[in-house]
């Protein structure tokens, strides 16, 4: 699809379909996941070359930021889609000239439609293609902003489940009773697959930082000798570098808080383990004593004083009682058990 906008909102982009020039007050060519046709309309008009998507998810630096000969950057970078159902990486596209800004992405991102909303309330400035190009990236680090901010607060809730991991405690269940094992094996598996999540998440989100981290500079750099912009939006530059930069030293301690997250949950496994092994050794130890006494009157001697008593049965059978429960009392008071 595309979307044609200029300094006082969008352009009808008819004629370009029709097979017709750019329209002259066109200066951000959006286009979302477009189609070849699409994109050869675009090219024509334009003189620009529209990168395809598998050019655009390239990872060597060098294709990700260049300067065209014709004059103009070709950008891209991964982005996360802002859907926290289904946090996706897509690629990013930039092609930026003095005159024209062409955007190329694969997924509906809010920020773009919060970017045409500025663009058609001239709610700052807008009217180069530079200006366009920094109010998207400023949209963009917006959005990372708002899903670590998002992130954050479940790993605050996810901290929670783990350091007050109780199975017992649910509703329905007795709360002087642990739990059975396989309610508890359950919410482990739960914790496991939310922190799981969480890291899944938190690496996208650091590759979308990343990739705007070396746009931000690359284009700051790249500007006054190919782009012809005066060095009044340089502070707009360093202060996209400097949100970046924060951005990136934040997502950096929710890393480290994931992993404490994820070592405590594997605490929290490595008890139950312990407990399950537990009560392991305890039926063991308490089935020796037992199993010694038997065996003992078990042999096939022909002088055994025992065999011959009136009360021989039900001596051995209190005695083999007597040899479990002494153990298990033992544990008992030592609260092993």
């Amino acid at each position: 699809m595309i979307s044609l906008h200029g300094p006082h909102g969008p352009v009808d982009h008819a004629g370009l379909m029709a097979g017709g020039g750019l329209p002259e007050h066109a200066v951000w060519i959006d286009l979302l996941d477009p189609t070849e046709e699409e994109a050869r309309q675009v090219e024509a008009a334009t003189g620009l070359r529209v990168p395809s998507r598998a050019a655009l998810s390239e990872v060597e630096s060098s294709s990700r930021l260049r300067r065209l000969k014709s004059g103009g950057l070709s950008l891209s970078s991964p982005m996360i889609t802002f859907d926290r159902t289904d946090l996706a990486l897509k690629p990013l596209g930039f092609v930026l000239t003095k005159e024209h800004l062409v955007t190329i992405r694969f997924a509906d991102l809010r920020s773009y439609d919060t970017v045409k909303t500025r663009v058609a309330e001239h709610d700052g400035d807008c009217t180069t293609s530079i200006d366009i190009f920094l109010l998207v990236i400023e949209e963009l680090v917006d959005g990372l902003a708002d899903t670590l901010e998002e992130m954050s607060s479940d790993l605050g809730s996810l901290s929670t489940r783990i350091f007050d991991f109780d199975p017992a405690a649910r509703a329905g269940s007795d709360n002087g009773s642990r739990g059975s094992p396989k309610r508890r094996d359950l919410a482990l598996r739960r914790l496991l697959r939310s922190i799981g999540r969480q890291g899944k998440s938190l690496a996208k989100v650091r590759a979308s930082l990343l990739g705007l981290e070396r746009i931000v500079p690359f284009v700051k750099d790249s500007c006054p000798q190919m782009l012809g912009a005066d060095a009044e939006e340089s502070p707009r530059f360093d202060t996209l570098s400097r949100d970046i930069d924060s951005l990136d030293e934040f997502e950096t301690r929710q890393s480290e808080t994931l992993q404490f997250l994820l070592d405590a949950a594997l605490g929290l496994i490595n008890i139950e383990q312990n407990n399950a092994f537990r009560v392991l050794t305890v039926v063991s130890v308490v089935g020796i004593p037992p199993t010694l006494i038997a065996s003992m009157y078990g042999m096939n001697f022909k002088h055994m004083p025992e065999l011959e008593w009136a009360y021989g049965y039900p001596y051995g059978l209190a005695l083999i009682a007597l040899s479990a429960l002494i153990p298990i009392l033992i544990f008992r008071v030592k609260g092993w058990v």
